[in-house]
């Protein structure tokens, strides 16, 4: 298989940035975000209900409605200026157009993890040390395959936007490409809301991300998918319920059975049980003084980690892991907010991270990062031809971040998809894991995990 360039242009937003917005100032939370991009890739099979819209009228439609959405979303459009801030020049956005000589089906029925890096149109900052500056906030590729399918691959800058702001510049978008004429909803960028998040400033900053990024240890790694059907998603929720955890949530659930795994590994490896931390992602949304408005449609990485501890010296089972983690994630609540706002926020945020780097960098001590991109509705991008057939992450080899995780739903919506990223020694065990084995599928076909799949195959 082959990807070949067919064109690279710069999308330049519909209406120009105000001068008083040129320079959007990043607020600490995204200071501490350590990589440049998060990666999606969307697979989108050729529908029979779209055949008479042919591929270069695709093409221009999303160039066309692209343009209209970086009129609201101007930060962007813009190109990353320094550590502190977002040159907001109306350059545009990255665009490239591609062709692949294959088909969508045959691509899917096993995917090649590391050859989904080919469908990125930054991956070579992806693989660049951070920071990077003066590269675009927004990168965007549209691949072709020989039978009509598409993949959108998206590197949007994690200093702007995380998930849920994702979310949010998507439904802008794909409703722009389908010809929606109702006002799209207004984004509420961060360093512009009042006394709610203190500034970045650069004269700690660089403290706290070495401090950070000394959590995030590499190693010789490789990435392999686990799939948890309905079935197994229930069973782990059931077997985590006690009266303790009452009624765990699936992600719950499934982060602490993969952290159980994980630690088994370890242990395995090791000859005996190793202290384990366990890092989540939280999005500090819902604990924002805000009206709901303006929580649904803020845009920044509001992001946190909570941090589980789980000491070498006692079993690990699945409740108590799910209390712990819940225990953790509940540390952060509006008082935590507002302690790290304001005059004190620069030290009371030191001593957060202070506090979870002695834990998790001492020597003979696992980390194990966990992210979700669960009720994300990555599934319910439609930009006119139907919803994604898959929405990927990329496969990770070599030296890398390791024993990382990133968790989605299924496209049905009742199914888990985790992508886990460990060392190679820790993978080859963790793969023949019985127990995970008796839950989880290893590295299925995309065209299996969907109930509407076979629908499209005559198609692809």
């Amino acid at each position: 298989m082959e990807v070949q360039i067919i064109s690279k242009e710069i999308i330049k937003p519909a209406s120009p940035t105000p001068q008083p917005l040129r320079n959007f100032k990043i607020s600490v939370f995204d200071q501490l975000i350590l990589s440049p991009y998060a990666p999606l890739i969307y697979f989108y099979p050729c529908s029979p209900n779209i055949l008479d819209l042919d591929i270069p009228n695709k093409v221009e439609v999303l160039k066309k409605s692209l343009s209209k959405t970086l009129s609201y979303f101007y930060p962007l459009a813009g190109k990353i200026k320094d550590h502190l801030s977002i040159e907001c020049n109306d350059e545009g956005a990255f665009f490239v157009e591609a062709r692949i000589n294959c088909r969508l089906q045959d691509f899917l029925a096993q995917p090649d993890l590391l050859f989904l890096h080919r469908f990125l149109p930054c991956d070579n900052v992806i693989r660049t040390e951070y920071p990077v500056e003066g590269i675009y906030a927004s990168n965007i590729q549209v691949t072709v395959f020989e039978c009509g399918g598409i993949a959108i691959a998206m590197c949007l800058s994690h200093k702007i936007i995380d998930g849920a702001a994702s979310r949010l510049f998507l439904k802008v978008w794909t409703a722009a490409a389908r010809g929606c004429t109702e006002a799209p909803p207004c984004p509420n960028f961060i360093p512009y809301v009042p006394d709610l998040f203190i500034p970045a400033k650069d004269s700690w900053l660089q403290d706290l991300r070495l401090m950070w990024g000394s959590l995030t240890k590499k190693g010789k790694c490789i990435t392999r998918r686990f799939l948890f059907d309905a079935t197994a998603v229930a069973t782990l929720k059931h077997r985590a319920t006690i009266e303790e955890v009452r009624i765990p949530t699936r992600v719950e659930a499934v982060s602490a059975f993969l952290w159980k795994c994980v630690m088994a590994t370890s242990k395995a490896r090791y000859g005996f049980q190793r202290p384990s931390v366990f890092i989540h992602l939280v999005n500090l949304r819902r604990r924002i003084p805000l009206p709901p408005a303006l929580k649904e449609n803020s845009i920044g990485s509001l992001l946190w980690i909570a941090a589980a501890n789980h000491p070498g010296d006692c079993e690990s089972d699945l409740p108590g892991l799910v209390e712990k983690l819940r225990e953790a994630i509940l540390k952060l609540d509006g008082h935590f907010v507002k302690k790290i706002k304001g005059e004190e926020g620069n030290s009371a945020i030191s001593d957060y991270f202070r506090g979870i780097t002695e834990l998790g960098s001492r020597d003979g001590n696992d980390c194990f990062y966990f992210v979700s991109w669960c009720k994300l509705d990555l599934y319910e991008t439609d930009f006119g031809w139907g919803k994604p057939l898959w929405v990927s992450s990329v496969g990770l080899q070599g030296s890398a971040v390791r024993n990382f995780c990133i968790i989605n739903e299924t496209r049905s919506g009742d199914g888990m998809e985790a992508w886990i990223t460990l060392d190679e020694p820790d993978m080859t065990i963790l793969e023949r894991d019985p127990e995970l084995l008796s839950f989880a599928s290893l590295d299925p076909s995309p065209l299996t995990m969907s109930s509407a799949a076979p629908r499209f195959l005559s198609h692809m």
